[in-house]
């Protein structure tokens, strides 16, 4: 563990992933509207992708597949940025579903090699947080355009949610507040929905609580 950190050209890459998730979450409701921000919107979903993509190649599964996730998603982006298309849109959102959920998966398998937590396994857990709730939201939007009106909100209940309301969603949702102002109306929204619930207990319990554990035995074994 000790080398493959000291290798890596990033000390902490997990912790980078999750500084642009975050910069995402803050630039996201800037760029919703032109087709000007349409494009820096591909932008920024393209560094988040390569951010994931990085940590997926430190991880034990096989990095291949995650590079052949990735390229339809490059791709359509930048196709999207040029010749926007509702159809070509709701594809790359579910290669990009794929694809996150593809490197959380990765990045628990990362975190359960050890039995020792290091600091980059912390911030992994923070990253497949939002990487789960990123994968969440893209399969929503697949949702909401497969099927309308699959999601209401208290405001303007009659329209199609946006990226920011259907990401919003996910955090609550995997967090477990359910704030409830945008809710899921027609069986298959509010069956994404529980799976999801259902995804946020058990990385609590399985995943965060292991990490936790394992820090407090290393801080008992280094104070004997």
């Amino acid at each position: 563990m000790t080398t493959r950190l000291a290798t890596s050209p990033v000390k902490h890459p997990s912790a980078a992933l999750l500084c642009v998730q975050i910069l995402g979450i803050l630039l996201y409701p800037l760029m919703e509207d032109t087709s000007a921000e349409r494009a820096l919107f591909g932008v920024i979903g393209l560094l988040v992708l390569g951010a994931a993509l990085y940590v997926v190649k430190r991880g034990p599964w096989l990095t291949g597949f995650g590079v052949v996730l990735a390229l339809p998603v490059v791709v359509l982006s930048i196709w999207l940025a040029f010749d926007f298309d509702p159809r070509r849109m709701v594809l790359m959102a579910a290669f990009e579903a794929v694809f996150y959920f593809y490197a959380a998966g990765s990045l628990i398998a990362y975190m359960f090699e050890d039995d020792v937590a290091s600091v980059d396994e912390l911030f992994a857990a923070g990253a497949t947080f939002t990487l789960l709730a990123w994968a969440f939201a893209y399969a929503y939007v697949v949702c909401q355009t497969l099927l309308p009106g699959s999601f209401g909100a208290l405001v303007a209940s009659d329209d199609p949610r946006t990226w920011m309301e259907l990401l919003f969603l996910s955090f609550t949702t995997l967090s477990g507040v359910g704030l409830g102002d945008i809710v899921p109306l027609l069986p298959m929204a509010r069956a994404l929905v529980m799976i999801e619930e259902f995804t946020g207990v058990m990385y609590l319990a399985l995943v965060v609580s292991r990490l936790v554990a394992l820090s407090v035995t290393t801080r008992t074994a280094r104070g004997k």
